[in-house]
């Protein structure tokens, strides 16, 4: 099983986990999990997992140019939004403003108190199980308490940044709503041109550890203008290169049990954008596992 995350994409996929996946459950940690093949009650999935193949595009929100790609940054920007859209209501019913100060508000929370929380948590379960695998001493799995809500702040149904962005869009067609509102409640943002993603080209890395072989890659400062990562991997049983995972955020755990004779595993990777890949592969990167 592999932990999920925000946003996580399903390997198997290469699209975004559904609520109705029958992988997914929460483990006795409070945390959400997906199956993976091998592990109980695993169910296959239909759809091809190199989704380049197919005529299905997954749809994904555009980030916007006002926003800020940092995520602390992101949460910078969604407190100034609120407290500004406050004073600045331009022609908006009043419930409609107070509906998206609570989405703000609730993705402030989520971006510092609760994700700092979650990823703390991830390390200490890390080391939990590193303990249990080759450590000693007592073992005692650490269980995820998430942090209380502030005052006044409420959990939000999905798809709140859809909504502020739907809000900007609307402010921006409203005359009254002037540039120097504009500017206050930070929505202009400036005109980037597209690089040239057609030299674009990961840097991987790869490692073994106890929990797997880590892979390590970036988004080479191109992660405004990039989908996802394609990783794949060749472990030397004659089938070459195939599909790991398209992963969305920068490192990655291959949790594929080792051989049990001596092996050389090479993995490689490219970006996508709107399931296509593009830019270039990356220089193969190879780890010995198993004997």
């Amino acid at each position: 099983m592999r932990p999920l995350h925000f946003d996580a994409i399903n390997p198997h996929t290469g699209r975004g986990y559904t609520f109705d996946d029958p992988n997914l459950f929460f483990g006795p940690d409070g945390l959400g999990y997906a199956r993976e093949p091998g592990d109980a009650d695993f169910v296959p999935y239909l759809i091809p997992a190199d989704s380049s193949t197919s005529n299905h595009r997954r749809t994904q929100m555009k980030r916007q140019n006002y926003f800020p790609t940092r995520q602390a940054d992101q949460a910078v920007w969604l407190e100034n939004f609120h407290l500004k859209l406050a004073l600045h209501a331009v022609a908006l019913p009043a419930p409609r403003v107070a509906e998206i100060v609570a989405d703000a508000r609730w993705l402030v929370y989520l971006l510092l108190a609760w994700l700092e929380s979650v990823r703390t948590h991830g390390k200490a379960a890390t080391n939990a199980l590193e303990q249990a695998m080759s450590g000693s001493g007592p073992l005692s799995l650490p269980v995820h308490t998430p942090p209380a809500l502030p005052d006044g702040v409420v959990a939000r149904p999905a798809g709140a940044l859809s909504r502020i962005f739907d809000l900007v869009s609307e402010l921006k067609e409203n005359n009254a709503c002037v540039e120097s509102i504009c500017i206050e409640l930070g929505i202009l943002g400036s005109v980037e041109a597209t690089p040239d993603l057609t030299q674009a080209r990961p840097g991987i890395t790869a490692t073994v550890s106890a929990a797997g072989v880590q892979i390590g890659w970036g988004w080479q400062g191109l992660a405004k203008f990039l989908d996802q990562c394609e990783l794949q991997v060749d472990r030397a049983d004659g089938k070459g290169f195939v599909v790991l995972t398209f992963d969305t955020t920068p490192g990655y755990t291959d949790t594929t049990p080792f051989p049990a004779t001596l092996t050389k595993w090479k993995y490689r990777a490219i970006y996508r954008v709107d399931d296509h890949q593009v830019g270039q592969w990356s220089a193969e990167a190879s780890v010995n596992v198993g004997g």
